[in-house]
């Protein structure tokens, strides 16, 4: 039996618990996915604190993405919950500010609710749920109040007519009812002021206050005449020497009463006396409420409650006075800072106007119809003006039915476009769903595809379909725009997740390339082998082009400078191994010339640094000396002697008595027979002298120096042609032609046109010169300012259309005089320093 030893099987690794798996009740040690998500959920319901929702999301969006969605809708709700609380703050800030005001604005106040609701804020909570309440409140109790106003308004006429028609009656019957009207026409009174005492009256709209001061004071004018004629009309019956009242019916009674024929004719309609009296009566009115702003007249008071109850009178009873009497009116308008005035005449024109504009829509000529848009903004500004107009002058009801059939004639061409332009919805409705459906459907059948570029193709092209959809309504829009966002998203996810890892791995790449490029020696395979790799994945994978270009940029910056630092480092060790005394003699002379150019350079002389490089290219250019000085004769023996012909060898029979045969073989491609003289060819290339060839350092060290004389030059240029436009343009602003430059230093510029500058600078300045400072700026191909591109673009046309018109790049500098004869202005200096910087530049 054998011995062996008895071995104890090594019990399992348990796995390790997650540390957050305790924290979310085993979320992370649940078996699937579904026991996942449902211990999330409980773990939810306790409120864990939000770094920790993110932690565990984090984790779990690693292993599990459909039980992660949970906590993510959990983050979510706690971020629209943070941008709403930030938004009730803003919100709140408003409404505290429209509560604040004494004068509540019912627009603004209605129009919060909605903005609040379209931007967001939670108006179901508090503390907007109170500020919304409180708003309705300030709002019903304003709207109440202007309803009361209304009333009150009405009940003013009421009584006011009620006084009118006591006046036709026998003045007993009107002493008999004195005393209740008395206490109709007090109580009327405490029931506006009260109304005035009202907490919403500041918040009432100011066109109402005005009428409701206007009934007032119209009110008392009525009763005091009727108080007054009452008691003229009482002492006459009092006494028969006392002088009748001016109501003609009281007046034919107390007639009567003395025993005196009656003055109106017994058959005479009752009505008549009243018809007759209107113009009075009017006239009455109106002048107690001119008397109201008389005083006013020329003083600093505020006058806008005089001169609206007079406006009232004159809209009421205008069309009852005469000429004179509303041309006073007027003139009192005008001297109280009214400029509108009275004049019921213009009026009338104005409407008459707005009438024929209302016809014209209609009766357009052939081609020039206006849309369906146009007309209906067109008629509702005819509305609005023709609102303005009946509110400053008494109503024409004959010129008001003429607009209005005018107004529902044009309208029936916004209907047709209406019906148009439902249709067209409707069918842009349709297109669109149908995209959306066939979008959801490709992205179903490429959902495995791994032809990123065609996917990207395709949904570029999705998303110019539905740019070009067509116009549909904006809450439709609203609707389908959200549709179409979801089925884009589910539609590109694919695409997305691949360019994510795909930007992963190029930010892998990047990181490689920056450790090749930071390492000391230049590993050239290796960094073909990565931009074979780039290459490749930008192939596979497309991005955003300025990403892509952003990212591309990242990745050849570290290779770049490990490419630029080779040479440079190679010329570093060449430097450094120069030994001047192991240099020939032509290269220690280029040596020289290239450091007395780089001092040059240094010190910014244009004359020192072209003059040194003249120095530099002579260097260059010469023999050393021990070379030029030897004789020619010792180089003669070594020069070959050149033959006229080659000379070939030639077999025959060299026996006394034979003669020797024609070459056997000819050369190949040639005929036989002598060969022509082709003359000499030997100068046939002129070749350029020039010195020995040049070491290393000698030939880095002189092309250096060059690169940074030439780079000296071009920045001294320019700025002395920017000191030389100065120059000139100090010399227009003064006057002063001795402060022109001379032609030199403006470039390639004869001494013609710089001599015309001079005289025009020198001369007294006269007119403008729109059209040269145009010329300019289309020779110069610079900006025109914006209110001067209407000028431009006819002049442009005149010389396309003028076959002998001149070019403005052949005539700039005529134009330059002709602008700097002109007057001087900060905009024309502007415009004419930077057409010349371009035409001076290209002169140089």
């Amino acid at each position: 039996m054998s011995e062996a030893p008895e071995v104890n099987p090594t019990p399992a690794k348990t796995p390790e618990a997650h540390p957050l798996d305790a924290v979310t009740g085993g979320a992370f040690s649940a078996e699937t996915s579904g026991d996942r998500a449902a211990r999330l959920r409980d773990w939810l319901a306790t409120s864990p604190a939000h770094d920790v929702l993110q932690e565990v999301f984090k984790e779990m969006n690693a292993r599990d993405k459909g039980a992660a969605r949970v906590v993510r809708e959990r983050l979510d709700e706690l971020r629209r919950a943070k941008d709403q609380d930030a938004i009730a703050v803003e919100w709140v800030e408003k409404a505290q500010a429209l509560l604040a005001q004494p004068a509540l604005n019912l627009a603004d106040a209605a129009a919060w609710q909605r903005d609040a609701a379209k931007a967001g804020a939670p108006l179901s909570r508090e503390p907007l749920a109170g500020f919304k309440a409180q708003l309705a409140e300030r709002i019903k109790a304003a709207e109440d109040l202007q309803h009361r106003v209304q009333v009150q308004k009405e009940a003013a006429v009421l009584l006011s007519q009620r006084i009118e028609v006591l006046s036709t009656k026998s003045w007993k019957d009107a002493a008999a009812v004195q005393e209740a009207l008395s206490a109709d026409v007090a109580r009327w009174q405490e029931q506006a002021q009260a109304l005035t005492e009202d907490a919403a009256w500041p918040s009432l709209d100011a066109r109402l206050a005005q009428q409701l001061t206007s009934s007032r004071d119209q009110l008392r004018v009525v009763w005091d005449a009727f108080v007054s004629a009452l008691a003229v009309t009482q002492a006459a019956a009092d006494n028969a020497e006392a002088a009748l009242p001016p109501v003609p019916v009281w007046a034919d009674e107390i007639r009567v009463g003395r025993g005196l024929p009656a003055e109106l004719a017994a058959d005479a309609p009752a009505a008549k006396p009243a018809k007759g009296d209107a113009p009075v009566k009017a006239a009455a009115v109106v002048l107690q409420a001119a008397q109201v702003l008389q005083p006013l007249v020329g003083t600093e008071e505020d006058k806008t409650a005089a001169i609206a109850g007079l406006r009232a009178a004159l809209r009421q009873h205008g069309r009852a006075l005469d000429a004179e009497v509303i041309q006073q009116m007027d003139a009192l308008l005008v001297q109280a800072g009214d400029a509108r005035g009275w004049k019921p005449q213009a009026v009338d024109a104005e409407r008459e106007a707005l009438i024929a504009k209302a016809k014209g829509l209609v009766e357009r000529p052939e081609g020039q119809t206006l849309g369906g848009r146009k007309v209906q903004e067109t008629l509702r500004q005819l509305r609005e003006q023709w609102k303005l107009l009946d509110q400053g002058a008494v109503p024409n009801h004959g010129l008001w039915k003429q607009f209005d059939e005018a107004c529902n004639t044009a309208y029936k061409l916004v209907e047709g476009w209406l019906d148009k332009l439902r249709t067209e919805s409707a069918q842009h409705k349709a297109s669109r769903t149908t995209l959306i459906e066939e979008l959801r459907a490709w992205g179903q059948s490429v959902k495995d595809s791994k032809d990123w570029k065609g996917m990207a193709r395709s949904l570029r092209q999705f998303s110019e379909r539905w740019r070009e959809g067509g116009h549909v309504g904006e809450k439709l829009y609203a609707e389908l725009q959200q549709q179409w966002r979801q089925a884009i998203s589910e539609a590109e996810a694919p695409l997305q997740q691949a360019q994510k890892d795909s930007l992963q791995r190029r930010q892998a790449m990047i990181e490689e390339a920056q450790a090749l490029g930071a390492a000391p020696a230049l590993q050239i395979a290796a960094i073909k082998a990565l931009q074979q790799r780039w290459q490749a994945e930008a192939q596979e994978v497309p991005v955003d082009r300025r990403q892509e270009q952003k990212l591309w940029d990242a990745f050849r910056k570290p290779l770049d400078e490990a490419f630029s630092r080779k040479p440079a480092e190679r010329g570093e060790r060449g430097s450094r191994a120069v030994n001047l005394e192991s240099l020939s003699a032509h290269d220690r002379a280029v040596l020289e010339a290239s450091q007395q150019l780089e001092a040059a350079n240094a010190e910014g002389d244009a004359q020192k640094i072209r003059a040194a490089l003249t120095a530099l290219e002579d260097a260059l250019r010469a023999a050393p000396a021990a070379e030029a000085g030897q004789p020619a004769t010792a180089a003669a023996p070594a020069a070959p002697v050149a033959a006229d012909r080659p000379v070939k060898a030639v077999r025959g029979d060299d026996r006394p008595g034979m003669r020797k045969e024609a070459p056997a073989a000819a050369a190949a491609g040639r005929k036989p027979g002598p060969r022509q003289d082709r003359g000499d060819r030997g100068d046939r290339f002129e070749r350029t002298a020039r010195g020995p060839r040049l070491g290393d350092a000698a030939f880095r060290a002189q092309r250096e120096a060059q690169e940074h004389a030439q780079s000296a030059l071009r920045k001294l240029t320019a700025q002395a042609h920017g000191e030389a436009l100065t120059q000139l343009m100090d010399a227009w602003s003064k006057r002063d032609a001795a402060l022109v430059p001379p032609a030199q230093e403006l470039g390639k510029l004869s001494n013609a046109s710089r001599n015309s500058w001079h005289a025009a600078v020198g001369a007294a300045a006269k007119g403008e010169a729109t059209e040269s400072l145009l010329r300019l700026e289309m020779a110069a191909d610079v900006p025109t300012p914006a209110d001067q591109l209407s000028a431009r673009r006819a002049l442009q046309l005149q010389l396309l259309t003028n076959r002998k018109a001149t070019d403005p790049r052949t005539t700039w500098e005529q134009d330059v005089a002709a602008v700097l004869a002109a007057e001087r202005s900060d905009s024309a200096a502007q415009r004419l320093q930077s057409a010349l910087k371009a035409l001076l530049r290209g002169s140089k």
